[in-house]
């Protein structure tokens, strides 16, 4: 979950960071954004450990592939397919929790001398998120940050900081082995088979069933085992994603009347 520093391979969504600072937008407004087309592209988004609870009531989350995986919430099973937001980036249901990742957006916090450990507030500019606006919240004032200002600095020092506990999370369950490939197999209904997608990470059951009850207690006393079975609890929500691909036109061709009616993971 750590932030890339500049010019040195950008995070998801991320076109281009500079830094923010008093002598290049000292008199520069910042506002929402309202869309991100970017997004609409994109079905996998990071969530921390500190959105489990709430992320896994809307999306499935589940661990990406590799040496160093992150959570990542499923807003579309297949890639490119975004069911939440519309073709601009517009999110389509105001209910639907949106991944803190998002939120943080347009700014992260990053390293810009690679020989310190400090980390400097810095903006995607393609965002248009700040510039001369009429309207919006001065960036600074009388040279110093504001409170619109400060507001997002604390809210990139918690998401590092969740960041931090996230890796944590991962290089538990990592040094267990309980990870294994994952798989959701959904069986529509009136049809001959299932829609198999595969690709990605998750916990395996086994191998958590099999853990000593030690290990389980201490587990359930550091918050792992909650958190393990959100993410086996959010696997279900794959049918309602693949219900609203199918309603939306963005997934696979189902017979008539055929329907979503199972997922196995």
């Amino acid at each position: 979950m750590a932030s890339a520093a500049p010019n040195s391979g950008l995070p998801l969504l991320y076109n281009s960071l500079e830094p923010v600072s008093s002598q290049q937008h000292g008199a520069m407004k910042v506002k929402g954004i309202e869309a991100l087309p970017a997004l609409a592209r994109n079905h996998a988004i990071p969530v921390t450990v500190d959105e489990f609870a709430l992320a896994q009531r809307h999306f499935p989350i589940i661990f990406a592939v590799g040496d160093d995986p992150v959570p990542l919430a499923l807003m579309g099973l297949n890639e490119g397919v975004n069911t939440f937001v519309d073709e601009d980036g517009k999110p389509t249901d105001e209910n639907v929790y949106m991944p803190a990742y998002l939120r943080r957006y347009p700014f992260l916090l990053a390293r810009l001398n690679q020989q310190s450990d400090e980390l400097s507030l810095c903006v995607d500019p393609t965002a248009n998120a700040i510039g001369d606006f009429e309207d919006g919240q001065p960036l600074f004032e009388d040279g110093q940050p504001s409170e619109a200002t400060k507001a997002i600095l604390n809210f990139c020092e918690q998401f590092e900081e969740a960041g931090q506990r996230t890796a944590m999370f991962m290089q538990e369950i990592k040094e267990r082995g309980l990870l294994m490939d994952g798989e959701v197999a959904i069986q529509p209904e009136g049809s001959d088979q299932p829609f198999v997608y595969r690709g990605f990470q998750m916990i395996d059951e086994e191998k958590l069933r099999e853990l000593r009850g030690d290990e389980l207690r201490k587990m359930n006393q550091s918050g792992l085992l909650p958190l393990i079975y959100a993410h086996l609890f959010s696997l279900g929500q794959a049918r309602d994603i693949f219900a609203r691909q199918v309603r939306q036109g963005k997934g696979p061709q189902l017979p008539t009347g055929a329907a979503p009616q199972s997922v196995e993971a």
